[in-house]
C-alpha cells in the first residue's frame, strides 16, 4: 500500500468544496482529500479504501487513495490525471443539455497540464461554453519535475486559457478566503449560462509526492520553509486570530483545542478501520465480487466463472 498527502494544499480543496453545491460533480485528482473530508464523507469509509479491506466501498479495485462517491459529488479518480478534464466537461456539457443546474469541477497538476486530454478539454469547453470550472493546481512539482518544464514558453499556466477565449485567473491558492471568493466566482458564472473558468492555484506541494517518493534527491530540504505564500493552515489562523475581539472565538487555545478533537477522531477512525483488516492480512472482499458492476445482465459465462470462483473459496 501507498498514500499520497496534500500538505500544503488544503484550503484550495476545501474551500471549493464549501463554495459549490449538492449536486455538483467533482472530478479530483489524488491530491483532493479535502474535498471529501470538507462534504463530511465518513474518515472511516476513506481509511478502509486506503487499507483496501473487506469494508472498502471500492472492493479493492482501486490503488490506495483513489476515491469515489458519487453521493458526495466525487467521481472517480484516475491515475491518467489529464483524463478527469475531458470526462468533466463532458459532464457539464450534458448537465447544460439536460437543462440541469448542476455544474462540473475538474481538477488538474501542472505537469499534466502539458497532455493533449488537457488542450481537448479546453477546446470542447470554450465551444460549447461549458458549465465548468477549470482548476490547474500549481504545486511547483509534478512528481520530480520542477512546473518550469511543463509550463514552457508561457508566462503562467493560467495563460492557456486565453488561447481557447477561456476567462482565466491566479490565485493565491494557500489563501482559504481567496480559494473560497474564487471559487464561488466561477461557480457563479457557471450557473448564470458563462460558461468556463479557468483557475490556477498557486501553491507548494510540501511533502513526498508519495510514500514511495524521496524528494531530498531534487528539491531542496527547506523550500517549504522559504516558499512565500506561507502554510494555509497557518494563514488561516492568524487570519481567524486577527478577528478575535478578546471573547476567545479564536484563539491558540481554541486552535490547539481544536488540533487534539481532530486528532482524536482521525486515530479512532484508523483504528475502526484497522479492525476491519487490511490487503496485507488478507481480510479483503471476496473474490467473486470481482465479476459485479460490470454489466446490468451478467452474460452467462461470467456467471459460470463466478460460480466457480465461489466454489474454489468454499462457497
Amino acid at each position: 500500500s501507498f498514500y499520497m498527502q496534500c500538505l500544503g494544499e488544503e484550503a484550495i480543496a476545501c474551500a471549493q468544496q464549501h463554495a459549490l453545491r449538492s449536486g455538483d460533480m467533482h472530478f479530483p485528482t489524488y491530491r483532493q482529500q479535502g474535498l471529501l473530508i470538507s462534504a463530511g464523507y465518513p474518515l472511516v469509509t476513506m481509511i478502509d479504501q486506503v487499507l483496501s479491506n473487506e469494508a472498502d466501498p471500492l472492493r479493492g479495485r482501486q490503488l490506495p487513495i483513489m476515491y469515489s462517491s458519487k453521493e458526495y459529488g466525487f467521481f472517480s479518480i484516475s491515475g491518467n490525471l489529464a483524463t478527469q478534464y475531458i470526462q468533466a466537461v463532458g459532464w457539464a456539457m450534458a448537465s447544460a443539455l439536460r437543462g440541469g443546474s448542476e455544474i462540473a469541477s475538474a481538477w488538474i497538476g501542472e505537469g499534466a497540464s502539458a497532455e493533449s486530454d488537457f488542450h481537448a478539454a479546453l477546446v470542447f469547453a470554450s465551444t460549447y461554453q461549458a458549465p465548468v470550472i477549470l482548476n490547474i493546481v500549481n504545486n511547483h512539482w509534478a512528481i520530480s519535475t520542477p512546473e518550469d518544464f511543463a509550463r514552457g514558453a508561457s508566462a503562467t499556466f493560467a495563460d492557456r486559457g486565453y488561447g481557447f477565449s477561456i476567462p482565466s485567473i491566479r490565485v493565491d491558492g494557500n489563501d482559504y478566503l481567496a480559494a473560497y471568493a474564487a471559487s464561488q466566482w466561477a461557480a457563479e458564472r457557471a450557473r448564470s449560462n458563462l460558461g468556463p473558468t479557468l483557475i490556477e492555484w498557486v501553491t507548494l506541494r510540501r511533502g513526498a509526492h508519495s510514500t514511495s517518493d524521496d524528494p531530498s534527491v531534487y528539491r531542496p530540504a527547506d523550500e517549504a520553509e522559504r516558499f512565500p505564500l506561507g502554510d494555509p493552515v497557518e494563514r488561516l489562523h492568524q487570519h481567524l486570530a486577527a478577528l478575535d475581539d478578546g471573547t476567545g472565538t479564536w484563539d491558540d487555545r481554541c486552535r490547539q483545542s481544536m488540533q487534539a478533537e481532530i486528532d482524536a477522531e482521525v486515530e479512532a477512525a484508523f483504528a475502526e478501520a484497522s479492525s476491519h483488516g487490511s490487503v496485507k492480512d488478507g481480510h479483503t472482499g471476496r473474490a467473486e465480487t470481482m465479476f459485479d458492476d460490470v454489466f446490468v445482465e451478467m452474460p452467462r459465462h461470467l456467471r459460470e466463472q463466478r460460480d466457480q470462483v465461489a466454489k474454489l473459496e468454499g462457497r
